[in-house]
């Protein structure tokens, strides 16, 4: 932790300690070697919050986008205890190579999660990765059994699991019992968050490398969609609203409930509005992920309003004794008959860390939910154990909706099973495994 932070917790935290001395077992000697591959909105994010709970020296910065790491170069410079600009590579595997990080963040698009994980993994650091972790399973199976291989430690930004008012929910709320027998579960997202603008193809600009850029995906004309951000909006890079915002509450729920793999999972529809954009990923999608007798089931749509406008995006489990609404924002538990509700609303925690306030971009009420997994990240690199979201926890979550969205291609409810992980008698559903990479990039998965 930095000097400021370490002043204001050193008497508070001696009780804190002897609580839970995990949290304490993560502020190592010496700075840790840290890198961060992927600069642009969440890859800062999530680096800032890293130094803000512990002292590290930033070493290396990749990006593509020439702007992007430069940018990125001078704000770590400004934050960092030591004040270094870290130095600034093109190519990830350069920055593994010249300065041997001991950990990595990965907040690259969604494409490149697998190679550069794998390879950050193999290089000997321990991994901070971005969800979803892959774009297909095969390459989620291979970053995972490299991480085994290796025995490295990767967390995955699946926050939930370390947001403070979600973890009062779980123990609170579930675990003592008010809920009941659960016996339904809604995830959902209702945010107008699928581009619908039509811009023309261009040249890409000449700050951008697009051909690496794009690396194993396939190779699209530019477009000004494209980057920085709204990548998102094309299947290409990633697995659309499913991938992107399902996997957040997916993964709540399995974490607060308990669960492990669905066994079915089923999904329909498409794009039934906006028809005329650019974009080819789902604007209305429903999917059922079956957990034994447990359906958890998926809804978003990018137009008209949220079922509940205080909960556009979250979770809800119901139970016999009460229902638990759960998002980003707070929760509410409505008991069944008698009793008291319960409300919670997020923490910001800005006058403990006031450049929260004025940093460009950033979720102030995500904030301390990502110093809270980076913390417990950092605990387990230290005792070598799994942290909160371990990168088995992260696949799992991450290939259900991608089986999800093959469902929704192939018009049929998959049969998963784990052990093998392979969809039972659907040779058609296992050929999209994997999916082909552009030359000269090889999958991972062929090496499994």
């Amino acid at each position: 932790m930095d000097r400021r932070t370490f002043l204001q917790t050193s008497t508070a935290g001696l009780s804190l300690a002897a609580l839970n001395p995990s949290l304490f077992a993560a502020a190592p000697t010496q700075p840790l070697r840290t890198a961060l591959i992927g600069c642009g909105w969440y890859g800062k994010a999530d680096l800032l919050r890293l130094i803000q709970v512990a002292p590290v020296e930033v070493v290396g910065l990749c990006d593509v986008d020439r702007n992007m790491v430069a940018e990125a170069a001078d704000l770590v410079s400004q934050r960092q205890m030591s004040k270094k600009k870290p130095r600034t590579f093109h190519d990830y595997r350069e920055l593994l190579k010249e300065t041997r990080p001991e950990v990595v963040l990965i907040a690259t698009p969604d494409h490149w999660h697998a190679l550069t994980a794998i390879a950050a993994i193999e290089s000997g650091a321990d991994v901070y990765l971005q969800k979803p972790i892959s774009v297909d399973i095969m390459e989620g199976q291979a970053i995972l059994a490299a991480a085994r291989k290796h025995q490295r430690v990767v967390q995955i930004g699946t926050q939930r699991r370390s947001t403070p008012h979600l973890i009062e929910a779980r123990d609170r709320i579930l675990r003592e019992g008010k809920v009941g027998n659960v016996g339904l579960v809604e995830i959902y997202c209702y945010y107008h968050m699928r581009t619908k603008e039509n811009p023309p193809d261009s040249a890409p600009p000449d700050y951008l490398d697009y051909d690496l850029w794009t690396g194993p995906a396939p190779l699209r004309p530019y477009n000004s969609l494209v980057h920085p951000r709204r990548w998102r909006a094309f299947m290409e890079y990633g697995n659309g609203i499913v991938g992107d915002m399902c996997i957040h509450m997916l993964d709540t729920v399995r974490w607060m409930l308990d669960l492990g793999w669905p066994q079915r999972v089923s999904s329909s529809v498409g794009i039934l509005v906006d028809k005329n954009s650019k974009a080819n990923i789902s604007d209305t999608q429903t999917a059922t992920f079956e957990f034994g007798k447990l359906p958890v089931i998926w809804q978003h749509r990018t137009y008209g309003a949220a079922a509940d406008p205080q909960y556009p995006w979250g979770a809800t489990i119901y139970g016999d004794k009460g229902t638990l609404k759960c998002s980003v924002n707070g929760y509410d538990f409505i008991p069944v008959g008698q009793g008291d509700s319960i409300h919670k609303d997020v923490v910001y925690e800005l006058d403990k860390y006031p450049e929260d306030k004025t940093e460009k971009d950033l979720e102030t009420h995500v904030a301390p939910a990502i110093r809270g997994h980076m913390r417990d990240w950092l605990a387990a690199r230290e005792s070598r154990g799994k942290p909160v979201a371990d990168i088995e926890q992260g696949h799992i979550s991450t290939a259900s909706c991608i089986l999800a969205n093959m469902a929704m291609d192939l018009g049929r409810t998959l049969v998963w099973d784990a052990a093998s992980g392979k969809v039972l008698n659907d040779d058609a559903a296992n050929q999209r495994l994997a999916r082909p990479y552009r030359k000269p990039w090889v999958h991972p998965g062929s090496k499994l």
